[in-house]
């Protein structure tokens, strides 16, 4: 155990951090030891006594007691312990942007997000002390289906997982999606607005249907596309914009339209899907526009993988034909 008591200053980069949370960081605590801690006055905020919940500034200072602290020879043995090579492989290789305060992933079809049922045991946000700088553990900051391929955004620090997780709330961060659809959306360009809430398909399954707007769990959601490429009246490459960011949004407005997203199991139209095509489904977060202060947009981009490259290819598709910036179709 260490005997000395820490004083230690609130960085920039934990700025809105929960008090027991930024504790929990540094001292291998539960949260009834952190409220005992606290009720006795042995975390103190610049001196005066806390609570659990309090919202910490940079430049606070923070007196943690004397706890026994991993080294850094035990933090390195406990990540080895829990990442196989296969794993930190993976994860590295999924990167496609990082700076200071994120990374951007292309994550691969096929791999949850997140863990729950039915998600299996391997998971994104399982794998991401791979990520770790030793400091923080990287935050996801929003999701992407198990069957969606595309760009994840991950924060290194609390600050920027509350920045990011602001922005997509706020409406701030642009989004675009590239889809494959079963037959050609008509008309091949415009919106799609409507109120939608979890009810039961054909089947009894629970996905996404149309309500009206003052049913119970009423969501308003609201889809830009615009279509980029055909293959006959077969199928076409669609580029999608949400304005809004709902439970299946994007593959609900597609079904609406009556053309369901290639490889989609839940939300089918009575269509003839084209032969020759890759299995999966057929959705990519290709590109978002994070917002910067005092700086211009940053425009991340995530190339397509997998299944989809070979539909592309069957199709026809040619990349090159929604431009360098996906955001200009929309314009």
């Amino acid at each position: 155990m260490t005997q000395q008591v820490i004083n230690e200053t609130v960085s920039p980069k934990e700025e809105g951090t929960r008090l027991d949370r930024w504790v929990k960081r540094r001292l291998p605590v539960t949260q009834g030891q952190i409220e005992k801690l606290l009720r006795s006055g042995q975390i103190r905020i610049d001196g005066a006594r806390a609570k659990a919940k309090d919202r910490l500034s940079a430049g606070m200072v923070v007196r943690l007691p004397p706890v026994h602290q991993p080294t850094e020879q035990e933090k390195k043995a406990r990540k080895a312990s829990t990442a196989s090579a296969k794993d930190e492989q993976f994860m590295r290789e999924m990167v496609v942007y990082e700076d200071e305060d994120m990374f951007a992933l292309n994550k691969p079809a096929g791999i949850a997000v997140q863990g729950g049922t039915k998600q299996g045991d391997r998971h994104i946000d399982g794998l991401l002390d791979i990520l770790s700088d030793g400091e923080y553990r990287p935050k996801l900051v929003h999701r992407l289906d198990k069957e969606t391929s595309g760009l994840l955004l991950i924060a290194r620090h609390p600050a920027s997982a509350a920045h990011l997780s602001d922005l997509f709330r706020s409406r701030d961060m642009e989004k675009a999606y590239w889809a494959v659809t079963v037959g050609s959306p008509k008309p091949p360009a415009g919106q799609v607005r409507c109120w939608m809430t979890k009810g039961q398909g054909e089947e009894g399954r629970e996905q996404m249907v149309q309500c009206a707007q003052n049913a119970e769990g009423a969501r308003h959601a609201i889809t830009d596309y615009i279509t980029v490429s055909q293959a006959g009246q077969k199928a076409a490459w669609v580029a999608l914009r949400p304005q809004t960011g709902r439970m299946h949004q994007l593959r609900f407005h597609m079904h609406e339209l009556g053309t369901s997203i290639l490889g989609d199991d839940k939300y089918i139209t009575r269509r003839e899907v084209p032969q020759g095509v890759a299995g999966g489904l057929h959705l990519h977060a290709r590109a978002l526009k994070v917002p910067r202060k005092n700086k211009k947009p940053l425009l991340l981009q995530a190339p397509l993988s997998g299944h989809m490259v070979e539909t592309f290819k069957t199709l026809g598709f040619l990349e090159q034909e929604a431009g360098k910036d996906p955001f200009e179709l929309f314009l």
